[in-house]
């Protein structure tokens, strides 16, 4: 059995590996991630995703926990606090950050429900966003997310972080649009456009019991043209008070949960 490694050197090559991945091109070009906090690490290995090295601060560990218990020990590495908040993306970590290997998902391995509800997000910038939209997802039991032109990668600190941890559990694809029109055509899903423009149709008198795509664009600019002309319907959420448009997040959660009231879910 291989021993425990302990690092002492900021220097070390283990440590500087880490320190990369804080970049999106850099997770790109190594086909990988970290993860930061105990939670977070637990739910990715529950998910199936593959482990490539844990740092553990125990001057930072403040209850006695069993994850390491199946992982090798020559995955494990021990740092001190001065490195570990060197490496760690948290103000205040919880002492654990793991590297991850991604795991590429495509169409073909999808399977959704008879009745699904998928999301199609174009052009999103905003980390927080995205998180709190993948988180939603989640707790409403959509089927699929799909990113198109995505400006922010799933795998991105904040996003892990914003989204609790769903991430890992929800099936996510970066596609086209073109490939993803093409897809839920196959699947006889309806694109259904969020627009903020008077003739759409107030999201509450549409009908949410077949399978739907979601269709919500950038923070700054909505949906683009090839969207809303290949979208069969257009909804929009009323507002008393004139503003622009309400958070993406925000309007993705109430758009979902008329869906979920309409479906007669219940808690």
């Amino acid at each position: 059995m291989n021993m425990i490694k302990n690092i002492t050197s900021q220097h070390n090559q283990e440590v500087k590996d880490v320190l990369v991945l804080k970049k999106s091109s850099n997770r790109k070009k190594e086909n990988k991630f970290f993860v930061d906090g105990y939670r977070e690490i637990e739910i990715a290995l529950k998910s199936g995703l593959t482990i490539e090295k844990l740092f553990i601060c125990s001057d930072l560990v403040k209850k006695e926990v069993d994850l390491v218990e199946n992982i090798k020990d020559n995955k494990v590495l021990y740092v001190n606090e001065y490195i570990f908040k060197k490496i760690s993306y948290k103000e205040n970590p919880d002492g654990f950050l793991a590297v991850f290997k991604k795991k590429k998902k495509v169409f073909k391995n999808i399977y959704t429900s008879k009745k699904p509800m998928v999301v199609v997000l174009e052009s999103i910038e905003k980390p927080g966003n995205l998180g709190a939209i993948i988180r939603t997802s989640y707790a409403a039991g959509v089927d699929l997310i799909i990113l198109n032109d995505s400006q922010t990668d799933i795998y991105n600190p904040n996003v892990i972080r914003s989204s609790e941890g769903a991430v890992f559990l929800l099936p996510i694809i970066n596609e086209t649009k073109e490939n993803t029109l093409k897809w839920l055509k196959s699947q006889k899903i309806i694109p259904l456009a969020t627009s903020i423009k008077k003739e759409a149709n107030i999201y509450y008198n549409y009908d949410f019991l077949s399978g739907f795509a979601l269709l919500l664009g950038s923070e700054a600019n909505g949906l683009s043209d090839f969207w809303l002309k290949n979208s069969q319907n257009n909804i929009t959420i009323p507002m008393i008070n004139k503003i622009d448009s309400l958070n993406v997040s925000v309007a993705y959660g109430i758009i979902i949960f008329e869906a979920l009231r309409q479906r007669g879910k219940k808690q």
